[in-house]
């Protein structure tokens, strides 16, 4: 039997590209296929080692019929084992964040930044199949050369959002305004803007108050460190940064949340916003990279961070009733788009050129 395997950059919990790994895996196993998803050793969550193998068993694996599909996301040994494979091979870009957010925060971080951009180029014309998860990372495969880039949204459970931490709603859930963003802490997050937003909302136009930034700052604690600081400085009263969080925690902090703001200058597609409209939160984004491909046509987007406007839209946006159902709605519109697309279709449709030649050479 031949076999559809995966390689990642890292695998943990609570990570995009590891979980849409595990669904794709599903799949795979689904269809006939043996399936594993590989990665560095040392990469690895110590949680999940017996969930994925390490890339030094890959001798054990290779079959010239085999599908190989590389999730490529930075600088990792796994890009370049890929390269020299025999097999049929696909790409999967979600995206590289440009090192220089890195520089002054992780420098080793900027190094695998570096190497990851560096690996793009050295991948162009090497699989079989190229696909990217938005249409701005496709531009940024064309652009390095690649050729017949096709779009293959992430694949998402969307069942996973039910179950509540009960304590976290009632820490949260009272008739203070919350302000949320749930992201990695992470300086192309551009985290302090939104507390440089948030202070004028609190200060100026509601003092009742509280911004939630969830999300992991494993290898950016100097960025953390800084952001506290910015805290204390502005006096900001119910800041909060509880960092990575169990799914029935972010549940619970999306069940109390007035609005969802994000001033992230890159992103190659950006879950929480979907994740924001799943729960009928109204969206207010810096309009970059993949946000507005993502948002497609809900939410409300802005173009220049001028911080008093911006309060003054959040504002709007948690007290003007008549234009947060007109919001909510558009992003209803835009999640029934979302849950409607066949994910499992669209996945056979985009691997057909490599999943052909294998039942052809399988016969």
């Amino acid at each position: 039997m031949s076999a559809i395997h995966q390689f990642v950059a890292g695998y943990a919990n609570s990570d995009a590209i590891s979980n849409e790994a595990r669904i794709m895996r599903s799949l795979f196993r689904s269809w006939g296929f043996e399936s594993e998803i590989y990665c560095q050793p040392q990469s690895i969550l110590p949680q999940l080692r017996n969930d994925a193998r390490g890339i030094d068993t890959w001798h054990e694996a290779p079959h010239d019929d085999d599908i190989v599909i590389l999730h490529l996301s930075m600088g990792s040994e796994v890009n370049l084992i890929f390269k020299d494979l025999s097999c049929k091979k696909v790409i999967l870009y979600h995206n590289v964040t440009p090192p220089h957010y890195y520089d002054a925060i992780a420098r080793q971080t900027a190094v695998q930044l570096r190497k990851g951009q560096q690996h793009v180029d050295m991948l162009a014309g090497v699989a079989d199949v190229n696909l990217a998860d938005s249409q701005y990372n496709a531009s940024e495969l064309e652009a390095a050369g690649y050729t017949n880039v096709n779009v293959l949204p992430l694949i998402l459970d969307l069942n996973t959002h039910e179950a509540v931490d009960k304590k976290i709603l009632r820490k949260f859930d009272d008739d203070a305004v919350n302000i949320l963003f749930v992201g990695r802490c992470a300086p192309n997050k551009k985290i302090e803007d939104a507390l440089l937003a948030f202070n004028v909302f609190q200060k100026c136009v509601e003092p009742k108050s509280r911004f939630i930034s969830a999300g992991s700052f494993n290898g950016t604690e100097r960025y953390y460190y800084l952001l506290e600081t910015m805290k204390k400085d502005l006096a900001l009263e119910n800041v909060h940064f509880p960092g990575s969080v169990p799914q029935e925690h972010l549940n619970a902090l999306f069940r109390t949340a007035d609005l969802f703001l994000c001033m992230s200058e890159h992103e190659g597609f950006c879950i929480p916003l979907i994740e924001a409209m799943q729960h009928d939160i109204p969206i207010l984004a810096y309009n970059a990279c993949a946000v507005p491909e993502t948002l497609d046509g809900a939410g409300v987007l802005f173009d220049n961070k001028q911080f008093d406007q911006v309060a003054e839209m959040m504002g709007q946006l948690v007290k003007n009733k008549p234009l947060r159902e007109s919001v909510i709605q558009g992003q209803r519109s835009r999640m029934n788009r979302f849950r409607d697309r066949d994910a499992e279709a669209e996945l056979k449709a985009a691997l057909a050129p490599v999943l052909t030649a294998t039942a052809t050479h399988t016969k």
